[in-house]
């Protein structure tokens, strides 16, 4: 049971034919034939169901409302009978026995599609962010995003690595870029910055006697974009290890990175240990970079 719901939309399969359920989610469309046929999509953080519209009450609920409304649908599964291979649910439709109304979309139009939200002017898609996200291939990389940072963390604790976090305002320090500050309302004329990266906490840390270290951390720079980095902030692995040599870095690094981008990289390989070594002169000569 999952809350006042016994299904998401992407998880019934042809083996729930035949079962009472009640899955919640938004209006994505409805192709509606007759005023007591109509197929509706019900769409989910998980994926989509349809739902067969089959008697005049149930059509005008659904046609009382607009798109993106949030919906409850009760019914009985049932097998298609022309099933949609690009859907994961689409060997099953639902055929509702009451549709109660959420939360009901007042607007008439949307200021664009949902599924189409990327190719909207980029104010737009930031005015109605909550709109944009609702977008599958939108919210999927933030779905990897998370996979990917579980991923690491799981392998830095395997290597006996452990994860702390460090402070987000504390005092200014020479870097590669202008700090963020933030002004102290305790002390007027004083600021706080934002850290640019956790230098300082990790040495901190590693003369305290804490022997390996990580953070997911984010770093916060006042400077231009570039085309690899966010403006003001992103984030990065950071890690620390006590007595340690060069060479145990790359051990660390080679044991943790590789499987990473073969799982979620979008070639599904990476290459192997051990990483090839260049001297820093043949770095910045061939790539410009050390």
């Amino acid at each position: 049971m999952m809350q006042n719901r016994t299904h998401t939309c992407g998880e019934l399969r042809i083996e729930d034919a035949g079962k009472n359920v009640t899955i919640v989610g938004w209006y994505d469309n409805l192709r509606k034939l007759s005023k007591n046929l109509g197929f509706l999509i019900m769409r989910d953080f998980y994926g989509f169901t349809q739902v067969v519209v089959e008697t005049e009450e149930i059509m005008e609920i659904v046609d009382s409302v607009n798109k993106e409304s949030t919906l409850m649908v009760e019914g009985v599964v049932r097998e298609r009978s022309n099933k949609a291979k690009n859907m994961a649910t689409g060997e099953i439709e639902i055929v509702p026995t009451n549709i109660k109304v959420i939360g009901k979309n007042v607007h008439a139009a949307l200021p664009f599609e949902i599924a189409q939200s990327k190719d909207a002017d980029e104010n737009t898609r930031l005015k109605y962010r909550y709109l944009d996200l609702r977008n599958p291939s939108v919210k999927d990389k933030i779905i990897l995003r998370s996979k990917i940072v579980a991923e690491l963390r799981q392998r830095m604790n395997a290597l006996n690595f452990m994860e702390i976090t460090t402070p987000i305002l504390t005092c200014s320090s020479p870097e590669g870029a202008r700090d963020y500050l933030v002004p102290a309302r305790n002390h007027p004329g004083k600021f706080y910055a934002l850290p640019q990266a956790p230098q300082q906490f990790k040495q901190l840390l590693m003369t305290s006697g804490f022997d390996r270290y990580f953070q997911i951390a984010p770093c916060f720079r006042d400077e231009d974009a570039r085309g690899d980095r966010s403006p003001g902030e992103f984030y990065q692995m950071d890690m620390e290890m006590a007595f340690a040599t060069q060479e145990d870095v790359f051990t660390v690094l080679e044991d943790v990175l590789p499987p990473i981008f073969a799982k979620f990289g979008k070639y599904d390989i990476a290459s192997a240990a051990p990483f090839r070594r260049i001297p820093y002169l043949e770095a910045m000569e061939t790539y410009g970079s050390g």
